[in-house]
């Protein structure tokens, strides 16, 4: 398993040191300091919920937020934080695989393509 940042609560989410890093080089290109990486579970994809990532401004009530170094955080709201709790979110950027992906102990089932779970 990838190294970890310690975060502000015992519960929640994980980024590594590779996706805390990536999310900040992001950030950075897009020259914006107020954003967060929001993690949300939506209903989609072959195993019935699907993981999106993106970058927002927004407060929402019933949002939990996680601190990481260099002025990283990310947003998880109040009805997908159940699905994500305990998540690992990482950065790979290797030859077979570029992009964020998550290693979530809620997942009994995903799909063969990786992209969706229940």
């Amino acid at each position: 398993m990838a190294d970890t940042l310690e975060q502000t609560s015992t519960q929640g989410i994980v980024l590594t040191d590779a996706a805390v890093q990536k999310v900040h080089a992001l950030l950075e290109q897009e020259g914006r300091d107020d954003l967060r990486l929001r993690v949300s579970v939506q209903p989609g994809g072959c195993s019935g919920l699907i993981y999106q990532l993106y970058f927002d401004e927004r407060n929402l009530e019933g949002d939990e937020v996680f601190s990481f170094a260099g002025g990283v955080a990310a947003v998880v709201d109040d009805l997908s934080l159940p699905y994500l709790e305990g998540s690992v979110i990482d950065f790979q950027d290797t030859i077979q695989k570029q992009g964020f992906t998550i290693d979530n102990p809620n997942a009994t089932d995903t799909c063969a393509c990786g992209d969706s779970f229940h």
